[in-house]
């Protein structure tokens, strides 16, 4: 047994120096081999390593410790071979442990000799690299995860420069973003990305001295790639130095911006475009106010001169001064017709028309409007669609972009009005405000005047603003347009250049309906009555016209300030046959509620709104609400009467079709077909019950346009007409008629009765409403005995 003291002795050898030293190490597997390759040594870093005890491992082969693959590929005969050859061996491989896990081992087996050079064994050293293999095969993973990662990137330009600014890498987004395959561009200079102007100003340069010197450069700017086509760039210049601090080179990071710039531009102008908008709102909101006001003195006015016009009637000159102030007022009218154009509080008649054939029929109009001096050429695309427009406004406002035109060009030039389809696709809807993508009917007015400056081409919509001299214009042609536009569901853009003129485009909504037939205005003879009206008016002044021209006309007249005053008339007992109301009046009480209370205690009584400023009361979606009858301020005293009558007239034959209780009655009407042409609901049907219960086939119309569609589909014996229908009149539906259809019997309905002239230059059957089933049957024999 060995003791302590013969220990200490042999450490004190050379040789149990070394072993002490073997013993001592863990980190290592040191142990010995005979010649044959069997283990007569174990250290403890070996027992560590490979699991075995001493006395289990030493006398058997070293290959115990190899895999099954290389014992039989003779691996460790070849081990041991080369060690005595050439004095040594080395290598890396998996290795097997006691439990048959496997390490990565770094293997030395180093041939040991007698001094006499005979091969006396080896000696072996084993290290486990198991965890530092891991670690490089994770750095090496690491590294080609990020190569591929960079290679794979196409949204950024990422590669190398070298200190001198050569290309020394190339990823595919380089490629994707500027166009070179990697051997077109490895070598070659960075500035040959840059534009000319930014290589002549050093800006290359600059880039590389800031990130040598900053350790970073950064710039968004224009790039130049391989077709010479240009884009914007940002780009990123980053130094790369060693340990010591030597610059080595730069990485360089480019990404394509152009679209971000270019949606940053179009939001930039988008919300440019809403504050114009919110701006035109609020002033739309304000001129609409003042344009009711001014209305209402307009009417004050107007109505005292008309008065007055039967006071003076034989003073010649006191007359001639009447007419002027009365055009004054005309002009007046048409200036606060403007502002509620703009302010999109003008109820329009929308139909559906071609507004080519439209712009054709205004060529002769525009050329006397123009002047000789203009040369006007009207270019229609075939295959127009059709829109749904209010045509009066249409006209109004070619014309004035026409005039406009005239002045740009100082009476002399040439205009161009086209129109053509046009598609508005959502790139274009996104950067203007309340506009969808869609199809659109689409007129350009083209001049070749002085053009608009850009810092005014943004206010040319404003009231009020214009570039003309000061008696030259008023400033509200185009902000007329631009309301117009709006509240038809359009969009309008304007293209000027100065020097080189001006086109303004209007779009306005395709509409898939057949084209209605206009037709002119109606006219008729002056006519008042003795019924009781009821004006409703908060304007002292503006009542007290009313009821002036009213009592003119014979009418009995009861007056009240606001709707709860007239609630207070009406609950009196007082008869009233109409209630003449302003639309907008102070109080809690407003103008519709007031109409359906009185109609609830007054079954019978007629209703006529009257406004300069409809607002959304009783106009929505830019359209008078149904059964709902308005006369515009400020109004004259013919239109005060003929709409009075028109009204009045109305609510009696509903009293009568409320009243009838029609029996079977003789049918001498077998073979007359009858085109009943009447607005209101509940008349047209009694009306159309009275004439089947008299024998007549009856064919149903609400408008002028839809009984011409009905007139050019089927045969029709008799037209059956109102006189006061919405848009088109049944008057100027019956002149239209008596001369293209002359078999066509006309029997006109209304209350009026001062249009028999009329109604006799045309041959026509007057029927005064209310009409009976008698006076009815009575006014269509006549007409079938009558011939034209």
């Amino acid at each position: 047994m060995e003791t302590p003291n013969r220990r200490f002795e042999a450490a004190q050898t050379i040789d149990g120096r070394y072993r002490l030293l073997v013993e001592a190490i863990t980190d290592y597997a040191i142990f010995m081999l005979d010649r044959e390759g069997r283990v007569t040594s174990w250290n403890p870093g070996a027992r560590r390593f490979k699991g075995y005890e001493a006395d289990e491992i030493i006398g058997r082969h070293f290959s115990t410790f190899y895999t099954d693959a290389e014992r039989a590929q003779n691996v460790p005969a070849q081990a041991l071979a080369e060690a005595e050859r050439n004095g040594r061996f080395e290598r890396e491989g998996w290795r097997v442990r006691k439990d048959g896990t496997q390490f990565w081992a770094h293997v030395v087996i180093d041939a040991i000799r007698s001094p006499e050079g005979d091969l006396v064994g080896f000696a072996k050293i084993t290290r486990d690299l198991t965890e530092r293999r891991a670690a490089e095969a994770k750095l090496r993973e690491s590294e080609e995860q990020f190569r591929l990662l960079v290679q794979s990137v196409t949204d950024y330009a990422i590669y190398m420069l070298d200190a001198g600014g050569h290309v020394a890498s190339w990823n595919a987004g380089a490629q994707h973003i500027k166009g070179y395959a990697p051997e077109e561009i490895i070598g070659r200079h960075f500035s040959d990305f840059y534009t000319e102007a930014d290589r002549a100003a050093g800006l290359p340069r600059t880039g590389l001295e800031t990130a040598t010197r900053d350790g970073r450069w950064e710039h968004e700017g224009q790039r130049v790639r391989k077709d010479g086509t240009a884009f914007w760039a940002h780009v990123v210049i980053d130094a790369i130095r060693d340990d010591a601090g030597k610059l080595l080179g730069f990485a360089k990071v480019t990404r394509d911006i152009t679209e971000r710039r270019e949606s940053e531009a179009a939001l930039r102008a988008a919300q440019a475009t809403m504050i114009r908008s919110q701006k035109l709102e609020a002033i739309g909101q304000l001129t609409g106010g003042v344009a009711h006001d001014f209305n209402n003195l307009l009417q004050v006015i107007s109505g005292n001169l008309q008065l007055l016009s039967k006071d003076v009637a034989g003073n010649a000159r006191a007359e001639m001064r009447v007419q002027n102030a009365l055009g004054g007022v005309a002009r007046g009218s048409k200036l606060a017709s403007q502002l509620l154009a703009f302010a999109r509080r003008q109820p329009l008649e929308p139909r559906v028309v071609n507004v080519g054939r439209l712009i054709k029929n205004m060529d002769e109009m525009l050329r006397r409007a123009l002047g000789g001096e203009i040369d006007v050429e009207t270019v229609v695309a075939g295959g127009l669609w059709n829109s749904l427009v209010d045509p009066d406004q249409l006209e109004n406002a070619v014309l004035n972009l026409a005039i406009n035109a005239r002045d740009a060009m100082n009476g002399e030039g040439r205009l161009t009005i086209e129109a053509s389809n046009a598609f508005l696709d959502d790139e274009y809807v996104r950067q203007h405000d309340e506009l969808s993508a869609g199809q659109y009917v689409m007129i350009a007015v083209t001049d070749t005047g002085t053009g608009i400056p850009p810092d005014i081409l943004e206010r040319v919509y404003e009231p009020f603003f214009t570039t003309k001299a000061e008696d030259k214009g008023t400033g509200l042609g185009l902000a007329m347009v631009y309301g117009f536009l709006k509240q038809s569901g359009g969009h309008i853009k304007i293209y000027s250049e100065v020097g080189a003129g001006t086109t303004v485009k209007l779009y306005f909504p395709r509409e898939v309906a057949s084209e209605d037939t206009l037709v002119g205005a109606p006219s008729s003879e002056i006519k008042g009555g003795e019924e009781t009206v009821l004006v409703v008016e908060d304007d002292d002044e503006v009542r007290e016209v009313a009821v002036s021209m009213l009592a003119e006309l014979g009418y009995r007249v009861v007056k009240a300030r606001d709707a709860a005053s007239a609630l207070v008339v009406v609950d009196s007992g007082i008869p009233i046959d109409l209630i003449f109301t302003d639309v907008m009046m102070p109080g809690v009480l407003r103008s519709p509620e007031l109409a359906r209370r009185a109609r609830e205690r007054l079954p019978n009584v007629a209703v006529l709104f009257t406004s300069g400023y409809t607002q959304n009361a009783i106009v929505h979606g830019g359209r008078l609400d149904p059964g709902v009858e308005l006369l515009a301020k400020p109004y004259t005293r013919e239109a005060l009467a003929r709409k009075i009558r028109h009204v009045l007239a109305n609510q009696a034959q509903r009293r009568v079709a409320q009243g009838s209780h029609h029996s079977a009655t003789e049918k001498t009407f077998e073979d007359a077909t009858v085109l009943l042409v009447e607005d209101d609901d509940l008349i047209r049907i009694t009306t159309t019950e009275m004439l089947s219960d008299i024998g007549c086939k009856v064919k149903e119309a609400s408008t002028a346009q839809e009984a011409l569609k009905i007139l050019d589909e089927q045969p029709v014996d008799i037209l059956l007409t109102d006189v006061g229908l919405p848009g088109v009149s049944g008057l100027q539906l019956a002149r239209d008629l008596h001369a293209r259809r002359p078999g066509l019997r006309l029997v006109l309905a209304t209350g009026d009765s001062g249009v028999q002239s009329e109604a006799a230059r045309l041959g026509a059957i007057l029927l005064v409403k209310p009409y009976t089933p008698q006076s009815l049957r009575q006014g269509l024999e006549h007409a079938m005995r009558k011939r034209r």
